[in-house]
């Protein structure tokens, strides 16, 4: 379950405690978030949902998968009014207290600097109300990729690494990843482009060769193919789709924006019926292309309960298949 769209309101929370938690309840068991989504609200409403589940006996804490991201400067519960404001939030939040520097920060809000990762671990854990983060991504690192040159891109992901292996030492992460948008999906020849071969070996660095760079998450859906049919990777000595080389390379594949934010639970060529001919609705469908690919999860953002009773009905079909 995704939790990156809504309202940064109380009514919106609500939503979200509820749906997830009936989420769990009915087996669902990875919940996706990340420290900036809807001004940390997101993290706030999954840790509180995640108690509620555990309290009221549906589900162990083992059970449950937990993603978070860190990367963008996230803000404190509603967006401020002004430039002028949010320039006086970095510096209180960050700057004067040193845990980053203006040079840390590309694109007006992103860092990977090794110490305010440090800082973004602690409050996604306070905000979920966790012990432990299951799975933690670099959010978007193709935002630090197109601001550094490649020496430098490697030197940040590298110092960004050894942290993030330092943190599962001490127990506060279990494995990390790269959440990505354009990054893996891109032409090679695309400033924006990530290799993921590359990147495993920078973890290799950092880690040796048990290392835990696991997982990377980009969105795969119906309209965005890349990952299955375009040959973005180079993987040895040839260029391959992305799935394909995350199975050489041992890393698991979150699937990302599988109804593509509710543009595809409707208006879907006809010819789909007949490929999935026992489910019902175009947003089954469509979640049900996504998981019949290689990956571990699909993931699929609800914000009502009749929403989420439709999407089981995908999953109980590719089960039954």
């Amino acid at each position: 379950m995704g939790t990156y769209l809504g309202e940064c309101d109380d009514a919106e929370d609500a939503r979200y405690v509820t749906l997830l938690a009936a989420g769990v309840e009915h087996g669902l068991n990875l919940v996706d978030t990340a420290v900036n989504y809807r001004c940390q609200r997101s993290e706030r409403a999954a840790g509180r949902a995640i108690r509620q589940a555990i309290d009221t006996g549906f589900a162990h804490r083992n059970e449950i998968v937990v993603s978070t991201k860190g990367g963008y400067v996230p803000l404190e519960g509603s967006p401020p009014k002004s430039r002028e404001l949010y320039a006086a939030y970095l510096a209180a939040e960050y700057y004067d207290c040193g845990v980053m520097t203006p040079a840390d920060v590309v694109a007006g809000g992103h860092s990977i600097a090794p110490a305010f990762l440090a800082n973004q671990i602690q409050r996604s854990l306070a905000n979920l109300g966790l012990d432990t983060i299951d799975v933690y991504y670099l959010h978007n690192p193709e935002q630090q990729r197109l601001a550094l040159d490649v020496s430098g891109f490697r030197t940040a992901l590298r110092n960004a690494f050894t942290e993030l292996e330092s943190q599962v030492s001490r127990g506060t992460i279990r494995c990390y990843g790269c959440a990505t948008w354009n990054g893996f999906r891109v032409d090679p020849s695309s400033p924006s482009h990530l290799s993921l071969e590359e990147i495993s070996g920078i973890a290799q660095e950092a880690g040796g060769l048990s290392h835990h760079f696991r997982v990377v998450q980009l969105p795969l859906n119906l309209a965005m193919t890349e990952a299955v049919r375009a040959p973005t990777q180079m993987l040895s000595d040839r260029l391959v789709p992305l799935l394909e080389a995350a199975v050489a390379l041992d890393v698991s594949v979150v699937a990302s924006a599988s109804l593509m934010q509710s543009q595809l639970t409707r208006g879907l060529p006809a010819q789909l019926s007949a490929t999935f001919p026992s489910l019902k609705t175009d947003a089954q469908r469509a979640i049900a292309f996504v998981r019949s690919l290689p990956v571990s999860s699909a993931l699929v953002g609800m914000r009502t309960l009749q929403h989420l009773t439709e999407n089981l009905g995908a999953a109980r079909e590719v089960i039954a298949a």
